[in-house]
């Protein structure tokens, strides 16, 4: 079914409002139209391109990241929420794959996730304790991986991160990270509340 153009701008504005990761070519397909379609509907509605988007939700929430130098983050952080929540980006390129399958080298993904996870801590010190990983499909060469990570609880010194990462839509990579951490929060609190006795 064919949409009219207002109905399907609207609906365009809300999934890039809710997902402002997702490409012209998927959008496309979503809505069934021409890529060319998309583009001038995104120009009417005055929605920047991808990367202009990508600049833009990076710039409104980006912490610093505390546990890792910004070159020993694996991807682009986009957004980053420490001790809540936390995106990344990685471009699958050429060196990221095997030659002869053009498939996606499995340690590259998991050191997109892992690096997330490391990076979510609000800590100086964040180190992956365990890791309970699935590799859910095959990503390709030229094919953009959008990891999302979230604190599910602390506990001891120890936090859970769950990442996710999806190609378009689908899951490709799932993981829960144990990440050990050296806790300053707690021990600042309770240096606070011995000098107060």
């Amino acid at each position: 079914m064919k949409r009219k153009k207002k109905e399907r701008q609207g609906l365009l504005k809300k999934t890039l409002e809710s997902n402002p990761f997702m490409t012209d070519e998927a959008l496309a397909e979503q809505f069934a139209v021409s890529i060319q379609t998309i583009r001038l509907d995104r120009m009417e509605l005055a929605i920047p391109e991808l990367r202009e988007r990508i600049k833009d939700v990076a710039k409104q929430q980006l912490d610093d990241v505390k546990a890792l130098s910004p070159d020993e983050v694996i991807g682009e952080i986009v957004d980053l929420q420490l001790d809540k929540r936390a995106i990344s980006i990685l471009d699958v390129k050429s060196e990221h794959v095997f030659s002869r399958s053009g498939i996606a080298r499995g340690h590259h993904l998991f050191a997109q996730a892992n690096s997330l996870a490391v990076a979510i801590i609000n800590d100086e010190l964040a180190l992956t304790a365990k890791a309970t990983i699935r590799f859910t499909r095959q990503v390709q060469a030229g094919e953009r991986v959008v990891a999302k990570a979230q604190v599910r609880g602390s506990d001891s010194g120890f936090t859970t991160v769950e990442v996710k990462s999806y190609v378009e839509q689908e899951l490709v990579f799932s993981g829960e990270f144990v990440m050990y951490r050296t806790n300053e929060k707690s021990k600042k609190g309770e240096r606070q509340n011995e000098n107060r006795d």
